[in-house]
């Protein structure tokens, strides 16, 4: 991979790829984006097989962000996580945590596969306006490169 562009990309064009299971915590996301009046478009996926095919299908587009939760069936967070730091294209997708687990072995596992951050959801805010507002101000500010893998661009950081 070779790195093709690191122009700014305008905040409105990143997708936010929400892999969360619980339908009532996805709508209170949703709901968050929409009181904040932020309009970028959000991707769900319902577990990290699901997450992993859309990535894999380019369905998410890019730029994007990942909001992971760790506690979901069929494969969870953290074996999500280290699928894609194992995958040649995805491995420097940007992934923050939003998880009911505040053990310190999820938050050290988590973060030993390059998460940017990890928020429980008993800390994240009425509404997980807190999360809404710190993702929104991330994709204000952060940069995010552009790499070229011959077919498509995603989004990259530098571990």
């Amino acid at each position: 991979m070779t790195l093709s562009s690191v122009t700014a990309i305008t905040p409105s064009a990143v997708t936010l790829l929400l892999v969360e299971d619980d339908d009532v915590d996805a709508m209170s996301i949703e709901r968050g984006f929409r009181k904040q009046r932020i309009a970028n478009d959000i991707v769900r996926a319902r577990d990290g097989i699901e997450a992993l095919d859309l990535l894999r299908d380019d369905a998410v587009g890019t730029p994007y962000i990942i909001l992971l939760d760790l506690q979901m069936p069929r494969m969870n967070g953290l074996e999500f996580l280290e699928q894609l730091r194992n995958d040649p294209v995805l491995f420097n997708s940007v992934v923050f945590v939003l998880t009911t687990s505040p053990a310190e072995e999820d938050i050290t596992a988590s973060y030993r596969k390059y998460i940017a951050g990890y928020f429980v959801k008993d800390g994240a805010g009425d509404g997980f306006l807190d999360v809404v507002e710190m993702l929104q101000g991330y994709w204000k500010i952060v940069h995010l490169p552009l790499v070229d893998d011959g077919k498509s661009n995603i989004n990259n950081r530098t571990h």
